[in-house]
């Protein structure tokens, strides 16, 4: 199962998800060479190993470019704006160049193309929130948007996705004292991205649940991910 920046590629490799899960972005993207409709897919990835990785930044630049170059049809084109938002954002975040005002027009364009029931909405709403909450600071906003992304996320089964908003809904609950609601969220989002075998995520999940616990079991949490994080060579690395 894959989150919704993976547009589907029909007789792509099932190695692909258990690649990306490992963190092995590269080879991953390597994998999926052969097929001309993965130029989303390859770009998402890319951006993907940005996120956990905070660097790649030039090679998942020129593999948006094309695949925007490639889109044809709206939907198609609005998901691309998608993945152009969430890469000027991490730029932003990881303070490799303020692209703030990019990434809102990207996200704004992606929502005047995408039609109201397509798949890449709910992936839209929980970039959205990420800006509400990183960049604007606006928790109100922010929580809206995951609520959307979150109900958007279980209509279309889209698991990881769901895992995502219930850690940034169960980070918001935490900010407002609401340890009850944070457990739960970040309790749901660790046994989802454990199903999935989501290695690459399941670390920052640990150390959420931790950061709410005391005592052996915060210790026993602490002690996986950074286990987890060695496995995987040292990723994420924030």
């Amino acid at each position: 199962m894959s989150e919704s920046t993976d547009p589907a590629v029909v007789g792509a490799p099932p190695d692909v998800w258990r690649l990306r899960a490992r963190g092995c972005w590269t080879e991953a993207v390597a994998l999926l060479a052969p097929y001309p409709g993965a130029a989303l897919q390859r770009a998402a990835l890319l951006i993907e190993r940005c996120m956990y990785e905070g660097q790649g930044w030039a090679d998942a630049e020129d593999a948006l470019r094309t695949a925007e170059a490639l889109a044809a049809t709206d939907n198609e084109r609005g998901e691309a704006a998608c993945e152009r938002g969430h890469l000027a954002y991490l730029a932003t975040l990881f303070a490799v160049r303020d692209r703030a005002d990019e990434a809102r027009a990207a996200l704004s364009r992606s929502a005047a193309l995408l039609t109201p029931g397509a798949s890449g909405r709910p992936l839209l709403d929980f970039r959205r929130g990420l800006l509400a909450e990183r960049l604007a600071h606006n928790p109100i906003a922010a929580r809206a948007a995951y609520r959307r992304a979150h109900a958007g996320a279980v209509a279309h089964r889209d698991t990881l996705l769901t895992a995502f908003t219930w850690h940034h809904l169960a980070n918001l609950a935490a900010q407002d004292g609401d340890l009850a609601d944070a457990r739960h969220g970040f309790a749901e989002s660790l046994r989802l991205r454990m199903e999935l075998g989501y290695l690459v995520g399941t670390a920052p999940a640990l150390l959420a649940l931790a950061a709410l616990e005391s005592g052996p079991e915060a210790a026993q949490l602490r002690a996986e991910a950074a286990r987890l994080s060695r496995l995987l060579g040292g990723i994420p690395v924030r």
